[in-house]
């Protein structure tokens, strides 16, 4: 028989990240969105108490969260704040390439000071020319003795100006191109490496993203994941599991602002009667909530699917992500619609919510690339 039920340790860990997003994020959120700076407050903060790097094993010195159990807090962070949980959440993004293919002697010696420092990490792909179309990255980084020479150019990395390491996908041989792709975890404290810019964003500006150029880094060949030619492999495994994350974020993007909008318009008297006497305005509610419950369990399903160990994992983690996403940004405009006037100003926050949303619909693959990789999977023999 199916069951939805969650266990009295899953329940505790909702309440766990709804309690921190209410005392901790919700409080600044409106400073970040402001000012657009990374919410270094809130990151210390979720490292004491137990919110970072969910998905490590905790003999590295993490939580050792199932992806399933990590995309429980993942809703309740993006029902509080996209921008804060996803400075939150991105850390997880950076470190999954570690989990896929670091050996036990990488983990405890890059996982021992981002604990003991509470520090961010970032995952640098995304070049100027390379977003989705991750086989057209051109950074290089050339074996040389027992470094790697780094040369390149990424850009919209999230964490990247606040990253103590970032994890850095290169061509080791540029005769090979995309097929001698690789991935390094990179210092930022080394020579070279420079943040060109940080990115103005129209939402999710509780996070963010940098461009930064690579001159002649060199990285030392420990510092390789997996073996050379592993980067694509390694990259797209990244994505089957992360991609889970970015849609329990959009469940709670669309979540809060539904309930938002539903309270609003219970309590908005017009023509001597709550708003929600009216056919039009009632018939967007149960249409809101219903994509609402429809997104999680899409979102449950591609993180039990991935624990499973069954084939094509990254087709049901596509479906989550561009289908959560897409409901993300459906509900968030229905509900700044519901509240008119009130839904367009900063007070209530949805307008904040379809901003944010926007953004779920881009980042970790555009919903149009994740048809793409559907597609794929579903027509496989």
């Amino acid at each position: 028989m199916v069951d939805f039920s969650l266990t009295k340790e899953q329940q505790e860990l909702i309440e766990k990240h709804r309690d921190f997003a209410q005392r901790v994020i919700i409080p600044v959120r409106e400073k970040y969105d402001l000012s657009g700076e990374y919410p270094w407050e809130v990151v210390k903060k979720a490292y004491d108490e137990g919110l970072m790097n969910s998905q490590i094993p905790k003999k590295f010195g993490g939580e050792g969260l199932s992806i399933f159990d990590a995309q429980l807090g993942s809703e309740e962070l993006g029902a509080a704040c996209a921008g804060i949980g996803i400075s939150i959440d991105a850390n997880m993004l950076a470190l999954t390439p570690w989990i896929v293919a670091a050996t036990d002697e990488q983990m405890k010696r890059f996982m021992g000071r981002l604990v003991e420092e509470k520090a961010a990490a970032a995952y640098a792909l995304t070049e100027p020319n390379a977003g989705s179309d991750v086989a057209g990255i051109k950074s290089t980084a050339i074996k040389k003795g027992d470094k790697y020479i780094l040369n390149g150019h990424k850009r919209f990395i999230t964490n990247g100006e606040v990253a103590t390491y970032l994890t850095v996908f290169a061509q080791a041989d540029p005769e090979r191109g995309a097929r001698s792709l690789s991935c390094f975890v990179v210092p930022t404290d080394l020579p070279g490496v420079k943040i060109v810019s940080r990115l103005d964003k129209m939402g999710q500006r509780g996070s963010v993203q940098n461009e930064i150029t690579f001159t002649d880094v060199e990285v030392p060949a420990e510092n390789l994941l997996g073996r050379e030619g592993e980067g694509f492999i390694i990259g797209m495994k990244t994505f089957d599991r992360t991609r889970t994350g970015v849609a329990a974020l959009s469940v709670g993007i669309a979540r809060s602002a539904y309930e938002i909008s539903k309270e609003w318009a219970k309590n908005r008297i017009q023509f001597g009667k709550p708003v929600t006497a009216n056919q039009a305005v009632s018939f967007m509610l149960a249409e809101m909530a219903t994509k609402v419950e429809l997104a999680r369990l899409m979102t449950w399903k591609a993180a039990w699917y991935y624990e499973q160990g069954l084939k094509t994992p990254g087709t049901y983690s596509a479906m989550a992500k561009y289908y959560a996403s897409d409901v993300a940004m459906e509900v968030t405009t229905d509900a700044v619609q519901v509240m008119g006037g009130d839904g367009y100003t900063r007070s209530f926050g949805v307008e904040k919510m379809m901003r944010d949303a926007k953004l779920c619909q881009i980042y970790e693959g555009t919903n149009q690339v994740q048809r793409l990789v559907i597609s794929k999977g579903i027509l496989k023999k």
